[in-house]
């Protein structure tokens, strides 16, 4: 092994999952009367005419929820780096009034930013009960467990709207607390992660561009190291005959990282309910979804709302992340 030049982080975002085991730590319950102001303004927000896709921050004011969202960006930026808000008042509202909801009180916290090569601004995380015969079927429209990764915006937001009849637990980690880990066991392996991986496009590029993109799965925002990782992505890739065959090295990091991450002294679980909103800053947050079990009704699936929002008052990712998948040019 060689010695990395590198020092390991000291940040509110560096815990590990038993340090945080009381939920009232960490979670917030909407009180009622935030519950009924959030429902009055997007009824109001219909009856303009507005639309999840049309609603501006301007149009969803929330005095009530002043001082909480203060404090909820807070600690995105400078504090552990996720939030959990319980009790929206989706119970409250139509499904599209609870779309406008969800997607006015994240204007609070940034900006919409594209999902996917259509240009979806809100996203329908469920089983849409076709087969992943290829990396074009993205993995969270399938059961499937997702592995610990990071999106591609500053903050992703996940409403429940639906729980699986089994399974489908959350689970989070500090990327941070993972990278001090594998910094002091095997340095050499930050070295190799801070090289540029070969990573899955799955299908969504414009004309003209390759099917797949370079990033390494580590660098640094303003000194502190930031881990952006998706390793099924990088993995995907493999399938394309111009890139490069992973080293030994590369699986090994990626391995270490992984495990890491699902090491239970590393993670925290949580249990999603309707109603709740987990917010999380990709920066220093990895994030994973267990395998689950539906319930044979499609209007009982398991079913989150998710945003990526490019945040109001902090950058975390680099300017290829940042805003998102770009829509599809013809």
């Amino acid at each position: 092994m060689t010695a990395a030049p590198y020092q390991p982080v000291e940040s509110p975002a560096v815990w590990h999952g038993a340090d945080l085991g009381d939920p009232a730590e960490w979670a917030t319950v909407l009180t009622d009367a935030q519950r009924r102001e959030i429902a009055d303004t997007a009824r109001a927000a219909i009856a303009a005419g507005l639309t999840a896709a049309t609603v501006r921050r301007e149009d969803f004011p929330l005095p009530g929820l002043t001082e909480p969202l203060r404090e909820w960006s807070a600690i995105l930026a400078h504090g552990r780096a996720f939030v959990l808000i319980r009790s929206f008042p989706q119970d409250l509202l139509t499904p599209a009034e609870t779309e406008l909801a969800y997607v006015g009180l994240g204007l609070h916290l940034g900006t919409p930013v594209s999902q996917n090569a259509a240009g979806d601004l809100l996203g329908h995380v469920r089983d849409e009960r076709i087969a992943r015969d290829s990396p074009a079927v993205r993995l969270y429209t399938t059961k499937q467990r997702q592995d610990f990764h990071t999106d591609g915006s500053d903050l992703v937001g996940l409403l429940c709207l639906n729980a699986a009849k089994t399974g489908g637990q959350s689970r989070i980690a500090s990327s941070l607390a993972v990278y001090n880990h594998i910094l002091a066991e095997r340095p050499d392996l930050i070295d190799v992660l801070r090289q540029p991986f070969h990573w899955e496009r799955n299908d969504e590029q414009s004309p003209g561009e390759t099917p797949y993109f370079t990033l390494p799965a580590i660098h640094d925002i303003n000194g502190t190291p930031r881990i952006f990782y998706i390793g099924w992505y990088i993995r995907d890739a493999q399938r394309h005959p111009d890139v490069p065959p992973l080293t030994d090295l590369q699986l090994e990091a990626m391995r270490m990282l992984e495990d890491t991450a699902n090491d239970p002294r590393f993670y925290l679980p949580m249990e999603f309910a309707p109603g709740d909103v987990q917010i999380l800053n990709n920066a220093k947050i990895l994030h994973c979804r267990e395998a689950y079990t539906d319930h044979e009704d499609l209007e009982r699936r398991r079913h989150l709302l998710r945003l990526w929002l490019t945040a109001h008052t902090f950058a975390t990712v680099e300017d290829l992340l940042r805003d998102g998948i770009p829509p599809r040019r013809d």
